[in-house]
């Protein structure tokens, strides 16, 4: 760091002080929210920050102007805050700056008009990213991680003041995604429930009137956890009005969608184009997709073990695993063809020991008794249409539709 002067570091306060002072008298939320952007390593925050450690008396400079002391319980703990993550301390920089955002948030209520809400916005982003680094520290110096989950508290805190009458209302979603985020990085998505219920059902809320950014992370989030519930048609809805309504230049963002639409596509039957999984980058699924079009077990199973890691962080590899009925379902479909083409009034009539050999090809060794069991599953998930001819070990298929389709319907459970 270059020397800085004590009448420097003095003017750098000051500075701040009259920006965030003219900023809140003036209600102008875009300079007033770059006052808050810790984690962003701001131009103007960072050399703050150095004024801060050399002219370490802000405090009375606060308290001896009317200007700035009616914001002195904001803007002192930030300053505290600034000071701690500048230096690497971000414990102590979590709980200071959560002690500026209470504060804020009581101002913010006391404000009539939602002029503010973007800054509560970057407070509310800030305060989640802070934890998670506080927590970070935390786990590497063998404490318990808690700051999260106090952000989250704060958060719902924050929800409490938006979800009421008045324009403050459109900024719930934002906060709402917040706390998603942090739900699911704790793992503890059933809190989830009580927000969802809040947005879905109260009479407040048009969902309509929510920014469409808002619109898209929250019906992301809600898919994701349809996925985890397997209530696929309305994990379908929610993923495909993300996907439709994402910016097309945010290609990360449709990956993170596409990870999650696609296991869902496919428990419902619909396989996406191979230029999408090569455009995207969704290896991961690519061997499952082929699996799926040849009826290929083997290949299915090499897909899901070969990317395990991965679809098991990302929750879907139990969806995937589950696709193993309608590779079945492929198969036998083209051992019907192939015997339909053979002998075309036989067709419809497919002995066990034909299915076996066919396993056994894929150099998957099954027995009579294990592949009928397997029919019988198909037949009652209405995968297949047919009977057993259980002493000439024969499966009797329908002449009409033997391979139902799914029509981005679920297997029946």
């Amino acid at each position: 760091m270059a020397y800085l002067s004590m009448g420097e570091a003095h003017r750098r306060i000051t500075d701040y002080l009259n920006r965030f002072s003219d900023a809140v008298s003036s209600q102008d939320v875009v300079s007033l929210k770059q006052l808050f952007s810790l984690s962003s390593n701001s131009p103007s925050l960072l050399p703050l920050a150095d004024a801060l450690n050399i002219f370490q008396d802000a405090n009375r400079l606060i308290k001896q102007s009317d200007k700035y002391s009616q914001f002195g319980d904001i803007i002192v703990p930030f300053f505290r805050s600034l000071q701690n993550y500048r230096i690497g301390n971000l414990v102590d920089s979590y709980l200071a700056f959560e002690k500026s955002a209470n504060a804020f948030l009581q101002e913010f209520r006391n404000w009539e008009s939602s002029w503010a809400l973007e800054a509560l916005y970057v407070i509310a982003y800030e305060i989640r990213v802070l934890a998670e680094r506080a927590d970070r520290e935390l786990a590497s110096n063998g404490k318990s991680p808690e700051k999260l989950k106090a952000a989250g508290s704060f958060l719902m805190k924050v929800f409490g003041v938006l979800a009421g009458k008045g324009s403050k209302r459109v900024g719930a979603l934002y906060v709402t995604c917040q706390l998603f985020k942090i739900y699911f990085k704790l793992g503890t998505v059933h809190l989830c429930r009580s927000v969802i219920r809040s947005i879905e059902t109260a009479r407040i809320f048009d969902f309509e009137e929510f920014p469409k950014r808002d619109k898209v992370t929250y019906m992301y989030y809600t898919g994701r956890l349809e996925v985890f519930n397997e209530n696929f048609p309305a994990a379908d809805q929610k993923l495909s009005y993300a996907l439709m309504h994402c910016n097309p230049q945010s290609e990360a963002n449709i990956r993170m969608i596409l990870k999650y639409l696609i296991p869902v596509k496919l428990s419902i039957g619909i396989l996406p184009k191979d230029w999408m999984l090569e455009k995207y980058n969704l290896v991961e699924y690519r061997n499952i997709v082929q699996a799926l079009r040849r009826g290929d077990l083997r290949l299915l199973r090499h897909g899901l073990q070969e990317h395990e890691d991965r679809l098991l962080r990302s929750g879907v590899y139990l969806v995937l695993e589950k696709l193993e009925l309608q590779v079945y379902q492929r198969l036998f479909k083209k051992i019907y063809i192939i015997q339909k083409q053979k002998d075309p009034i036989k067709a419809h009539q497919m002995k066990l020991e034909v299915i076996v050999k066919a396993l056994k090809w894929l150099e998957m060794d099954m027995d009579v008794d294990e592949v009928e069991c397997i029919v019988a599953i198909l037949i009652y998930k209405n995968l297949i249409k047919g009977y057993f001819a259980h002493k000439s070990k024969v499966v009797v298929l329908s002449k009409q539709d033997p391979f139902p389709k799914l029509n981005g319907k679920p297997v029946n459970s």
